[in-house]
């Protein structure tokens, strides 16, 4: 099974008193740039049968688009939302085919602990809009390889964005 992480694109800061990280939207810099992503993704071949989102507003925005690129809806899980971890692989796939590809977006540094525990990596870091591409070998405790993983100045290059 092929799972793919993508930390969300970049977000509006923070302002204000009455600031709600949760509901903190893409800038139009983030959409942008996720936009060029969902191109250079599609023609890697991406083939997701799920897209699983955070519930935070800047990873569903970041779901939303990835997924209309793959014609898959967003399922939104609260799995994926701070606190995410390996154990919660194996519910994710759950009942999927070990051929399947299944594409996540979520955040730091939930996302680069995660890709290192279950590859045995050190040193991960998913910047904002990146992605990395992990081939499970096995799903319970989750244990996989690393295959790649693209920062976003390379995902602008595949499209000849950067």
């Amino acid at each position: 099974m092929r799972i793919y992480f993508f930390r969300h694109a970049h977000a509006e800061d923070a302002q204000g008193p009455e600031f709600d990280d949760f509901t903190r939207p893409l800038s139009t810099r983030g959409n942008e740039r996720t936009q060029a992503a969902a191109g250079a993704l599609e023609r890697l071949g991406l083939k997701p049968v799920r897209v699983f989102s955070s519930p935070r507003l800047r990873a569903r925005q970041t779901a939303d688009i990835l997924a209309k690129a793959f014609a898959t809806p967003v399922i939104v899980r609260e799995e994926l939302n701070f606190g995410f971890n390996p154990a919660f692989i194996s519910t994710l796939v759950e009942g999927l085919e070990t051929e399947d590809e299944v594409l996540l977006i979520g955040h730091e540094p939930d996302f680069s602990t995660t890709i290192a525990a279950i590859t045995g990596g050190s040193d991960v870091m998913m910047k904002k809009g990146s992605a990395a591409r992990v081939d499970l070998i096995a799903q319970q405790p989750p244990r996989g390889t690393l295959v790649w993983l693209l920062t976003p100045r390379t995902l602008d290059l595949m499209t000849g964005e950067g």
